[in-house]
């Protein structure tokens, strides 16, 4: 096997397909990135058995073949090369020579026999633009569990309904709903589609696919094999899905309301950010709205203690609650406008704190499309 390529291009295609496998892998066989030459170029991919990364570039192939090699050591060679074509080929005691101008690398050779095969994508697939997606799965992605005690919270949920696809995350104490346009094509048809995504994989595709155009997500394979592929332009991601029935929380999204709170999203979030310093770890934060304003205030260790307001304008009664800070300024930081609304739902359950409902508003009167709900369960106040 013997090829060339271009330096800069060779570098981002390992890169890309490296950035999916975990730090430590406990089969050390999945940590390399199986390399394909062919008249057609070179294909390179990388696969744990739960997610895979599939790319195809240009290259000049004098002797076709395949190889496997550890990628990350990889990735981290290529990216520091002198800026000349690069040159790989395979020695006679079956190592991997590589040179770069007058840098030279010789590389150990992983049993190509031992990889698993690459997942191939065969089911109905839809387009969604993007942008609209990378920045859907940023506002919602955060919102997912990081506890691996209970998998189906530890993804984003994807659904297809008509010509929307929806992504929805929850860890119990919060929901983030997010709504996009969805292109079925001529396939397009009246029956839902939903998949449960691991939150890491989604968010690498978010960040890898975000500049290109369009992406194509199929849905693929059954049973205990589930998957769901991503795909734009020369590259390609595929994840296992989750298994299990994920959470009825849109039920949780409150029909209407009118009393709510509006609040410049920039400085609501500067003073939180503020106040919150002198918080014990986990602690709520005190927020009490007003006609004009609202106020926080927090008290902590070595007796500190932090106040601040803001204006707003509350439409219904004052509110005094306790939220958890970071969680406020995840969604502020999510609702992509210079204005939040913040509704006070209703509770059944007199007992009961209600959630508070963040959205998006373009000005103090003016609601945004309502692409983006964040729903937000408050703590008890101690005093």
């Amino acid at each position: 096997m013997k090829f060339h390529v271009n330096r800069d291009v060779f570098s981002e295609a390992v890169s890309f397909v490296v950035k999916l496998l975990p730090q430590r892998n406990p089969q050390p066989i999945l940590a390399g990135v199986l390399i394909e030459a062919s008249d057609a170029g070179l294909s390179l991919s990388a696969f744990d058995y739960e997610a895979s990364a599939r790319t195809t570039i240009e290259a000049t192939v004098d002797d076709p073949g395949t190889i496997l090699v550890h990628g990350r050591l990889l990735s981290e060679i290529a990216s520091r090369l002198p800026n000349a074509p690069i040159q790989i080929e395979v020695d006679e005691d079956g190592g991997i020579l590589l040179s770069c101008g007058s840098a030279r690398f010789t590389l150990a050779s992983m049993p190509v026999q031992e990889y698993p095969a690459i997942p191939e994508v065969t089911g109905e697939s839809g387009l969604v633009p993007a942008e609209d997606f990378a920045t859907a799965i940023a506002q919602v992605a955060f919102a997912a569990s990081r506890d691996d005690v209970t998998p189906v919270l530890t993804g984003v949920q994807l659904e297809v309904s008509g010509t929307t696809l929806s992504l929805v995350a929850t860890d119990r104490y919060r929901v983030a709903l997010r709504e996009i346009p969805w292109d079925g094509g001529a396939a397009a048809s009246d029956e839902s589609a939903a998949a449960l995504v691991p939150a890491r994989t989604l968010t690498e595709v978010g960040k890898t696919f975000a500049h290109s155009g369009d992406i194509s997500i199929a849905f693929s394979g059954s049973g205990d094999r589930e998957i769901i592929a991503f795909s734009s332009g020369n590259k390609t991601v595929t994840s296992l899905l989750i298994k299990g029935n994920f959470p009825p929380v849109r039920r949780l999204f409150p029909e209407a309301t009118e009393h709510h709170a509006v609040v410049n999203t920039a400085e609501l979030a500067e003073a939180v950010r503020r106040v919150s310093l002198v918080l014990d770890r986990s602690a709520p934060l005190r927020f009490t709205f007003t006609t004009d304003s609202v106020s926080m205030d927090a008290s902590g260790t070595e007796q500190a203690r932090a106040s601040e307001s803001v204006d707003a304008h509350l439409v219904g009664e004052d509110v005094t609650l306790g939220l958890n800070p970071q969680y406020l300024l995840e969604s502020l930081g999510a609702v992509k406008s210079e204005f939040a609304r913040i509704t006070f739902t209703s509770s059944e359950n007199a007992n009961k704190l209600s959630p508070v409902l963040v959205t998006p508003q373009t000005s103090v009167d003016k609601a945004a499309a309502e692409s983006f709900k964040y729903l937000l369960q408050p703590n008890l106040l101690l005093r």
